[in-house]
C-alpha cells in the first residue's frame, strides 16, 4: 500500500472522517519524521500526538492483523496490498463521496479538494526550499499542468509557519504597464508594497536614470527591512514579460542580483523568490548572466499511469485493470486538466466503461467534451499562421522535427508540443505533439482550414 491509500483505507472505515492531525501524523511518520517534529510543525503537544498515533498504530494492526508502530509502520504498511473486502470498501467510500464533492475542473485545485493529485517528492522539496535563508525556486510546466494548485499550497504553507506573501500575476497587468522598463519597475514595486500593507515610498528612493540601483535600495531599505518575518515572493505568468526583451532583461538580473546578495548580506536573507513560468526564455542575454541557472528548479511532468489510476479512483471509478487506463492515456497522455475534464463527465453519467468509449470516440470532433476548451487554440494559431504552420508540421510529422526556437517555445508552453534534447542546442531540440486528441483534432481543423484558404485564393482569382 502507499501513503494515500492507507489514509483512504481509515477515512472509509470510520464512522467519521480522519481529523487533519491524524493524517499529519500518518504522512510525517511516513516520511520518518519524529514525534517531536510532527507536534513542532503541527503546533501541538507531544504527548497528544503520541496518544493519537497509538490509536492509529491499533487501527493498522487490526486492518493488516500484526503489530504496526512507528518504527515498522512504513515497512509493514509497503509490503501489505489492500484485500479485496478493503478495495470495495475503498470503492465505496470514494463513490459516495465523489457524489458530494465532484468539481468542475477549473483554476487551482482547492486545499480541501479530494482530487489534488501529490507529486512526490515535489511538494515538499518545494516547502523544504521556500524555508531556506535567500532561496529561489523556478517552477516551470506548460499551461494546465497543475502549477496554480503547486502555487497555492506553497502559499499556504507559507502562511501557516508566519512568513508574508506576495503574488504577482502579471498576465493580470494592463499593457500600459509594458511600456517602458521605467513603468513596469514601479507598477511592480508599488503593488508589492501595497501587498505588504506598507505605504508606497518611490518617489523617495527613483532615479530614472538607474532604475536597477533605485530598485535595489528600495526593496532592501523600504521593504525588507520594515519586514519582522521572511517575505516569500511570488512572480507568476513570467511569460507575459517575456515578450518585452529590454524589461525582462533588466528583470532578471535585478532578481539575480537579490538572489546573489542573500548570500551575504542578512536582510536580503529574508526574502525567498519563487518564479512561474511555461517556456523557455529567449533574450539577447549572457548564460552566465541568465536567471534561470541557478536556484532550484522544478518542472512539472504529466501524470503517470499510477497517479491516474489515483485519480480515477478518487472519482469512485474501479480501474484496477488498467485498460481503461490506458485507453484514456492514449488519447490525452498524462494531462492533468484533460484527465479531470474525461473523469467529471464520466462520474457524472455513472462511469461505465461504454460511456469511455463514447468519450474517447467523439473527444477529437466538435461533438466531443474538449471542444471548447480546443477552440481556445484555434482562435491563437488564426492569429498567429507561423505558430499554426509550425504546428502543423508537427502533427503530421511520423518522427520530431526541428522547429525554430520561438516557435517550438511557445508551442510548448501552450501545452501542444512536447520538447526533446538540449534548450541551449537549436539543432538538438526536437518536437512532438503533446497526445493525440490534438494530433487527431487538429488534424481536421488545419486540413480544413488549408482548403479553405485556397478556395478562397481561387475565387479571388476570378
Amino acid at each position: 500500500m502507499t501513503i494515500d491509500e492507507v489514509v483512504l483505507l481509515l477515512k472509509a472505515s470510520q464512522a467519521t472522517d480522519l481529523t487533519t492531525l491524524q493524517e499529519i501524523i500518518l504522512r510525517s511518520s511516513w516520511e520518518g519524521k519524529t514525534y517531536t517534529n510532527i507536534a513542532c510543525e503541527a503546533d501541538y503537544d507531544e504527548e497528544h500526538v503520541r496518544k493519537i498515533a497509538a490509536h492509529l498504530w491499533q487501527l493498522l494492526s487490526a486492518f493488516c492483523k500484526e503489530p504496526i508502530n512507528k518504527s515498522n509502520f512504513r515497512q509493514t504498511i509497503e509490503n501489505h496490498r489492500l484485500s479485496k473486502a478493503h478495495q470495495q470498501l475503498v470503492k465505496e467510500f470514494n463513490k459516495a463521496a465523489t457524489a458530494i464533492s465532484l468539481e468542475f475542473p477549473s483554476g487551482p485545485v482547492s486545499l480541501n479538494s479530494r482530487f489534488y493529485i501529490p507529486r512526490p517528492p515535489i511538494e515538499e522539496l518545494a516547502y523544504a526550499e521556500m524555508t531556506k535563508p535567500g532561496s529561489l525556486i523556478c517552477i516551470k510546466a506548460p499551461k494546465k499542468m497543475g502549477k496554480s494548485s503547486l502555487i497555492l499550497r506553497l502559499l499556504t504553507r507559507a502562511n501557516n509557519q508566519g512568513f508574508r506573501t506576495v503574488m504577482l500575476d502579471f498576465q493580470q497587468a494592463e499593457k500600459a504597464v509594458f511600456a517602458s522598463l521605467d513603468t513596469f519597475l514601479r507598477w511592480f514595486f508599488t503593488n508589492v508594497s501595497r501587498e505588504l500593507q506598507l505605504e508606497p515610498k518611490l518617489n523617495d528612493y527613483w532615479n530614472e536614470n538607474i532604475d536597477s540601483i533605485s530598485c535595489f535600495i528600495y526593496f532592501q531599505e523600504c521593504l525588507l527591512s520594515a519586514l519582522e518575518s521572511p517575505l516569500v515572493l511570488i512572480l507568476d505568468e513570467v511569460d507575459w514579460v517575456f515578450e518585452h526583451s529590454e524589461i525582462v532583461e533588466e528583470l532578471l538580473l535585478l532578481l539575480r542580483s537579490w538572489y546573489e546578495q542573500a548570500k551575504g548580506v542578512e536582510v536580503w536573507q529574508k526574502l525567498r523568490l519563487v518564479l512561474v513560468y511555461s517556456r523557455e526564455i529567449l533574450v539577447p542575454i549572457k548564460l552566465t548572466q541568465s536567471l534561470f541557472n541557478i536556484g532550484f528548479p522544478i518542472n512539472l511532468s504529466p501524470f503517470t499511469k499510477e497517479q491516474v489510476l489515483d485519480l480515477a479512483l478518487r472519482h469512485g471509478l474501479d480501474w484496477t485493470d488498467g485498460k481503461n487506463v490506458e485507453s484514456l492515456m492514449t488519447m490525452v497522455g498524462g494531462y492533468p486538466y484533460l484527465l479531470r475534464l474525461a473523469f467529471y463527465h464520466l462520474v457524472g453519467k455513472g462511469g461505465l466503461e461504454g460511456d469511455l468509449e463514447q468519450l474517447l470516440q467523439q473527444a477529437p470532433t466538435e461533438a466531443g467534451i474538449y471542444h471548447e476548451y480546443l477552440r481556445q487554440f484555434v482562435l491563437v494559431l488564426q492569429d498567429e499562421p507561423e505558430l499554426q504552420n509550425a504546428f502543423y508540421e508537427v502533427i503530421n510529422a511520423i518522427n520530431s522535427v526541428q522547429l525554430e526556437p520561438a516557435l517550438a517555445y511557445k508551442l510548448q508552453s501552450m501545452g501542444l508540443i512536447n520538447l526533446e534534447g538540449d534548450v541551449y542546442d537549436e539543432l538538438r531540440l526536437r518536437s512532438t505533439v503533446a497526445c493525440e486528441l490534438y494530433r487527431l483534432y487538429f488534424q481536421q481543423y488545419l486540413n480544413k482550414s488549408e482548403i479553405l484558404n485556397k478556395n478562397n485564393c481561387v475565387e479571388r482569382l476570378f
